[in-house]
């Protein structure tokens, strides 16, 4: 698992770096959970983004440091144009809706689908209901998104930005996932290459295997 907090050395040694992308629509709050997660910041009169930026941060994960590099865009059409390059090499997405607005989420399958058509298959992906802290207003209940999640074989969890709830376990868990299957590609590389006869891998493909299928067992809900 991922360590503590730690806002990165500028001089440590980095072992891994990992691009992951924040979608979905305009508003609800992606730029403020890349703000929480990189910075611990929130900001009640955040400007719409525009075009594209990234933010770092550096933690350690079994010993190795990562640095997790979180590409931010605007939730607008007329920036999709950056589609490709904002999907290359990407190994984690992190799918954002607002769970007091119903439209996010029914739009989410739309973001899925370009998702899909752009980045690597293995690629692993959280689905987020943002706002939690605004439980009085709930348009889309914990079920449907559990629902819809568990069916797309997607991750889950609901945050709050404002609140801190849930952001730092929503990008563990991606970070933590695309972690372990890095780890088993370089183990069945290693194991390969340590083969006495190499004759016998002729023409082997070296498989990824896809993120788990599964949702976190732990921190289901942002409401306890």
């Amino acid at each position: 698992m991922a360590s503590g907090g730690g806002y990165g050395d500028p001089n440590q040694k980095i072992d891994y770096v990992f691009k992951v992308v924040l979608i979905g629509d305009s508003a609800v709050g992606k730029s403020q959970v890349l703000a929480r997660f990189a910075r611990n910041e929130f900001s009640l009169d955040s400007k719409a983004t525009i075009g594209v930026e990234f933010q770092t941060r550096t933690l350690v994960i079994e010993h190795k440091s990562v640095k997790a590099q979180i590409w931010d865009t605007a939730g607008q059409e007329r920036y999709r144009a950056v589609t490709s390059a904002y999907y290359r090499g990407a190994v984690g997405a992190m799918l954002v809706y607002d769970i007091s607005k119903r439209q996010t989420f029914d739009h989410i399958p739309r973001w899925l689908e370009e998702l899909r058509g752009h980045a690597d298959k293995n690629i692993v992906i959280i689905l987020i209901g943002n706002k939690s802290d605004l439980e009085n207003q709930r348009a889309v209940s914990t079920e449907d998104a559990k629902e819809f999640a568990q069916k797309e074989g997607l991750f889950f969890l609901e945050t709050s930005a404002l609140e801190a709830t849930n952001v730092e376990a929503a990008f563990l868990t991606v970070l933590n996932e695309i972690f372990s299957i890095v780890n088993k590609k370089n183990l069945v590389a290693t194991e390969n290459q340590g083969n006495d006869n190499p004759a016998t891998l002729a023409g082997k493909k070296i498989v990824v295997p896809g993120p788990a299928q599964e949702i976190p067992a732990k921190n289901m809900c942002c409401r306890s």
